[in-house]
């Protein structure tokens, strides 16, 4: 394990950051000084970025621009800068997005984060950001690092914790709007009614049939995930119902321009919950989606330079 080095991706955590706010020089430098460094000598995760779309939370896109998630753990959890309201967006917060629904605020700022690397004071569900038990310990050269930089915060890492908002908090609202949003949602509704057939046989809460829609311009298809993905007869006449709701859900939300994939559940009492891509590009009929197409609607519903996936650019 010791050869295996940290897997650093700067591009991506570039990326992450919501637009008009650059990368934290902390987080350059922290990043050049684990370059090399045994991975798990000073905790087990991976510097990459992410945008709150791919995190373990309810409808994460709608987020992107209050999330600099740039830290990977092995099982999935996320950690990064959060950019509540009323929050310093020089220096945010540190929050973790847990695998099995743990959130987190973990320090006040970085220096926080990284001084808590330094002295190991992570519990479950955390625990991977402490070094790993059979890598050599490089958190006093973090510490010693760390002490020699210039300016340098020496404040205990929870000092004011106190005076930041429920980070916890904030995550259990927003998945209670979320998925009281989409079921109250017309479109959804409407979905659901035209696709009762195919309501799941089982009638335990988690019981539900997915399906999978890609729309890239004018090209679009809709599958239904019943060994494997499967055409199915409704699928033409709720062309226009998702077209509808890829619309509307752009005027709400121009930035994030058009999504180009939707993932949702259809439950046993009706209700869809859905998850959208912006950044995948789909498979159409066998076939990458035409970058044309998408390129067309790129150009109807513009982004912020930082959020155009590079295949699109």
């Amino acid at each position: 394990m010791s050869d295996t080095q940290y897997s650093i991706d700067l591009d991506s955590i570039r990326g992450a950051f919501p637009p008009g706010v650059e990368v934290l020089s902390l987080l350059v430098d922290f990043a050049g000084w684990l370059e090399g460094r045994p991975w798990g000598s000073v905790g087990c995760f991976s510097l990459q970025g992410q945008f709150s779309d791919s995190a373990p939370i309810v409808d994460g896109s709608p987020l992107r621009d209050r999330f600099s998630l740039f830290m990977r753990l092995p099982d999935g959890s996320a950690v990064g800068g959060w950019y509540g309201a009323g929050l310093d967006r020089d220096n945010p917060p540190i929050v973790g997005l847990g695998s099995e629904g743990d959130y987190a605020l973990l320090a006040p700022s970085l220096d926080g984060l990284l001084a808590k690397l330094t002295s190991r004071q992570f519990d479950n569900p955390w625990s991977d950001l402490k070094p790993h038990d059979e890598v050599e310990c490089q958190t006093v050269e973090l510490a010693q690092w760390l002490a020699g930089r210039p300016a340098a915060e020496t404040a205990a890492p929870d000092d004011t914790s106190a005076e930041l908002p429920d980070f916890r908090g904030f995550v259990e609202k927003w998945s209670r709007d979320r998925e009281d949003y989409w079921a109250n949602h017309r479109l959804m509704a409407e979905l659901g009614w035209r696709l009762a057939a195919h309501l799941p046989k089982g009638k335990k809460p988690w019981d539900r049939t997915r399906f999978e829609i890609a729309i890239v311009g004018a090209q679009y298809q809709a599958r239904v995930l019943t060994h494997g993905p499967q055409p199915f007869e409704e699928a033409a006449s709720i062309e226009s119902l998702l077209r509808d709701l890829r619309d509307q859900m752009r005027r709400a939300q121009p930035e994030l321009g058009l999504w180009y994939a939707m993932n949702f559940g259809l439950y046993a009492d009706g209700r869809i919950m859905p998850s959208f891509e912006y950044d995948l590009r789909p498979t159409i009929d066998g076939d990458l989606a035409l970058l044309s197409e998408a390129k067309a609607d790129l150009a109807r519903a513009p982004r912020p330079e930082r959020w155009v996936p590079k295949w699109l650019g």
